[in-house]
């Protein structure tokens, strides 16, 4: 298992590196990180991604790249992530990172950086100077107009790393006031591709609805070559919707015309804030706003009325229930008692006897 690959733990190593990545002395203490925080930090937010961030964890953990704390009394959740004293020089192997010397150190402050970088002299970055050259070097060539392409394209070629990018963006490097992606690298992140199914030529005009988990998406596929609700169901893949807001445009070209944006997913903080995120963003690339499915939300609080699973978080703020309208005050009341309930509530067993869903 390489990290390298895993989003929990590329989270994890550049919190380590902002953290320990400019000591030179030995630390006396293993580095470690509250779960939920780390979660939150990576924005993996979803039912789905949470699954998958605590099978990556456990996984790295078998390996040795971690160890995991439980919550008290509950040994199924997971309280904080460590890295091993014994383990960091294995983490900076596999994301390439050697701490700067002091040699370099002089070097980064002496060097004649662009303007871009000017910062360096001054700032306390855990970064090799050979890297921080190789950025230098593409901010000096202004031969050519550059245009905006994606994030890994601009990686290969500064660093012969497609990946190496991905992992410096959430250092101190790009703090505010620094290094930008888009105006200074004339690169952006690109979110991953919105997968859909199109709905039953009778269903060609109608809306199409977003689904947050994959079970769920597949069931209300299913559901909808029956009942010919939508024009199209999205899988929105939890927080990544929200990155890939921009894919509703091809989506909209294929069925031929803009069409409203329903939503439905867990009904959860997280679960509410992906829509509305998403939502500012579509209307500041002039898409439609997104709008919860209010058939939905209303038969996944009456199915899952008192089997609610018990949630652990921050309370979330007055308003964020108000995106769901007249069902507010019972999402309210269910987040008080610290329950959630899962969209998958509405299953394919439920759907198929179901003919309305206005």
């Amino acid at each position: 298992m390489n990290p390298a690959d895993l989003p929990i733990a590329c989270e994890l190593f550049a919190q380590w590196q902002g953290a320990r990545g400019g000591r030179t002395d030995p630390a006396s203490r293993p580095f470690s990180r509250s779960w939920e925080a780390l979660l939150e930090d990576a924005r993996l937010v979803s039912a789905t991604e949470r699954s998958e961030a605590e099978r990556d964890a456990r996984g790295l953990e078998t390996d040795g790249w971690v160890e995991l704390k439980s919550v008290r009394y509950k040994p199924h959740l997971i309280d904080r992530v460590i890295i091993p004293l014994g383990a960091e020089a294995r983490w900076c192997q596999a994301f390439g990172f050697v701490p700067p010397s002091d040699e370099e150190a002089r070097q980064i402050r002496d060097f004649p950086w662009e303007p871009e970088l000017s910062f360096l002299r001054d700032a306390r970055l855990n970064l090799p100077f050979a890297e921080l050259q190789q950025l230098n070097m593409f901010l000096k060539d202004r031969s050519r107009e550059r245009t905006v392409v994606p994030i890994k394209e601009r990686s290969l070629q500064i660093f012969g790393n497609e990946k190496r990018l991905d992992i410096l963006f959430p250092s101190a490097l790009f703090r505010s006031g620094r290094l930008d992606l888009t105006r200074h690298l004339i690169c952006e992140l690109i979110g991953v591709p919105l997968a859909w199914k199109r709905g039953p030529a009778a269903a060609a005009q109608q809306p199409l609805i977003v689904i947050e988990n994959a079970a769920t998406w597949h069931s209300y596929c299913r559901w909808n070559k029956k009942r010919n609700l939508f024009s199209a169901v999205v899988y929105g893949d939890g927080n990544r919707f929200v990155d890939g807001i921009r894919y509703l445009k091809d989506i909209f070209a294929e069925l031929g015309g803009t069409r409203r944006v329903l939503y439905f997913g867990d009904l959860d903080p997280q679960g509410l804030l992906i829509p509305q995120e998403a939502s500012g963003r579509a209307q500041a690339a002039s898409l439609p706003a997104v709008e919860p499915h209010l058939w939905s939300y209303r038969e996944l609080l009456r199915v899952g009325e008192g089997r609610g699973q018990a949630w652990e978080g921050e309370p979330p703020s007055s308003t964020l229930c108000d995106w769901v309208g007249e069902f507010a005050d019972p999402v309210r009341q269910l987040f008080a008692a610290g329950k959630r309930l899962a969209q998958e509530h509405l299953g394919w067993e439920f759907l198929q006897g179901q003919t309305r869903a206005e």
